[in-house]
């Protein structure tokens, strides 16, 4: 694989850094010593930087040799996540309860490593903007993207195109997937309030069930997507927390449901929410219990503008061993999606290598796999230069 020389070079010191950051990890907006340690890194390589953009956010601005007007946005994702590491080796995590469980820890070293490759050879017109961005995973308008968007990024940073990774467990190292369009799904999260008066388990009668009124609601929930979606489109309804009651002998007063919704179509994902709401009021009106639903709009569909998915794909051709340009999509959600719904831009998928023994996305024994590095760190500079001709 044509890994630029120069970055195969310093594989070993990303390696390190990446472990470093590993062991240090912090949650979305505490990323004060991540933010230090990369804004060091960037001044270190002789690049302008900006600390506190969109509260722990770090952005870098290096210009090319050759002039020039246009300008790249690359980014790179900083923080963690509250899981206890479970692995043993010598770069587990120090702080307890927190852990690089996605392999921000890898984007972050992936984008320093392309960073100091170009801040050498300036082979480039105009300007590649460096971002790296806190709180991905807190994600909606309360996260990362979204905040640094409103504390004027673009505006501060002008990039007339963005470019992003992230890593694939399950995908050998050595290949890469982008496709133009919709890759990965919106995501949405509900809550369902159903509320009567309590009484005696053995006297159901005397008042509203809502446990069982909390039953009927998570069977027809799945009705949303089963009738009032086109079967050809996709769009996930789940139930994933329902909280009532603390004694056995007690029917409670209130049943509380929260969930999330996921689809890739504007049309999916606006009949959800209605659907959701008249499913909801229906059973509680039959069963006689009171209802609440909230619904937030949360993350929108990550969409690859047809131009940056190309160049994506060339640049991943000249890098990688393989190019897979029709993956599958996923119903993940990604806050860069916000990102490139203000600038055209892609997002592709880095192969991480086998997903057995709890090598996963969100795993207590997940590892970035450090051979990644150079791949990663080799596309960032190429899109760069090849974009910036």
């Amino acid at each position: 694989m044509p890994i630029i020389n120069r970055i195969a070079d310093i594989h070993d010191e990303m390696v390190t850094w990446r472990r470093h950051l590993h062991a240090n990890p912090e949650l979305s907006y505490q990323e004060f010593q991540t933010a230090s340690f990369v804004a060091h890194k960037l001044r270190s390589f002789g690049i302008d930087v900006t600390e506190r953009v969109g509260g722990t956010g770090v952005v870098g601005v290096l210009y090319g040799d050759r002039g020039g007007e246009r300008s790249i946005g690359l980014r790179a994702d900083m923080d963690a996540l509250a899981i206890e590491e479970r692995n043993d080796f010598a770069h587990r995590s120090v702080n307890k309860g927190v852990m690089h469980a996605c392999g921000h820890d890898g984007h972050t070293a992936m984008l320093l490593g392309a960073a100091r490759y170009l801040a050498e050879t300036r082979n480039f017109s105009g300007r590649v903007v460096f971002i790296f961005q806190p709180a991905e995973e807190m994600g909606g308008a309360d996260g990362g993207a979204a905040r640094m968007i409103r504390e004027g990024l673009f505006e501060r940073f002008p990039c007339d195109e963005l470019y992003g990774l992230h890593n694939w467990p399950g995908m050998d190292v050595g290949c890469f997937a982008v496709k133009a369009g919709p890759m990965m799904a919106s995501g949405d999260s509900f809550e369902i309030v159903l509320s009567s008066k309590g009484m005696h388990a053995a006297q159901p009668h005397k008042g509203v069930d809502v446990v069982l009124t909390a039953g009927h609601v998570l069977v027809a929930l799945q009705q949303v997507t089963a009738r009032n979606i086109d079967p050809l489109d996709a769009l996930v309804v789940s139930a994933t927390q329902i909280h009532g009651g603390d004694a056995y002998n007690v029917l409670p007063n209130t049943v509380t449901i929260r969930g999330t919704v996921r689809a890739f179509s504007p049309q999916a994902r606006a009949a959800a929410e209605p659907a959701i709401h008249r499913i909801v009021e229906g059973i509680a009106s039959s069963t006689g219990a009171e209802c609440e639903v909230s619904y937030t709009q949360q993350y929108p569909t990550l969409v690859n503008s047809e131009a940056a998915a190309r160049s994506a794909k060339a640049a991943g051709l000249s890098v990688f061993a393989k190019v897979e340009t029709n993956p599958s999509q996923t119903m993940i959600v990604e806050d860069f999606a916000f990102m490139l719904e203000d600038r055209p831009g892609c997002y592709g998928w880095i192969g991480n290598g086998p997903d057995h023994d709890g090598r996963i996305l969100h795993s207590a024994w997940y590892d970035f796999n450090d051979e990644a590095l150079p791949l990663g760190a080799s596309y960032f500079a190429t899109i760069a230069e090849q974009q910036l001709q």
